[in-house]
């Protein structure tokens, strides 16, 4: 298996929490990753990036501040911690393997997981 799988989601209260998982082949494990949303009738979007070694991190302003990525002890697994949560983080959320983070932005591949639901209710 090479896509990512992705693990987490599901329906929270407005101000609520939830901590998505991201599981990727060993071939991830020293690679640059990333999470992706996507609501109805939008365009998939950037959510968070983070580089291979977990040193760096870059944010989408909507997000900034309420989320944080971090990398597992076993670096082919990402996280993303969503704190205070919004109805506007209504989406599905990706797992983005093998991509590049430079310079403060992170540039997807096409190894993309099937996505989590994550719902919040206002």
């Amino acid at each position: 298996q090479v896509e990512p799988v992705e693990s987490g989601g599901g329906l929270v209260q407005a101000g609520g929490s939830l901590r998505l998982s991201c599981a990727t082949s060993k071939l991830f494990s020293d690679v640059d990753m990333g999470w992706y949303r996507q609501a109805p009738g939008r365009e998939r979007e950037f959510v968070a990036g983070i580089n291979w070694s977990g040193g760096s991190t870059t944010y989408a302003d909507s997000v900034k501040g309420r989320f944080t990525i971090s990398r597992g002890n076993a670096k082919n697994t990402v996280y993303l911690q969503m704190n205070s949560l919004k109805p506007e983080d209504t989406a599905i959320y990706y797992c983005n393997g093998g991509g590049t983070y430079y310079s403060g932005t992170y540039y997807p591949t096409n190894y993309w997981g099937q996505g989590t639901q994550v719902t919040v209710s206002s």
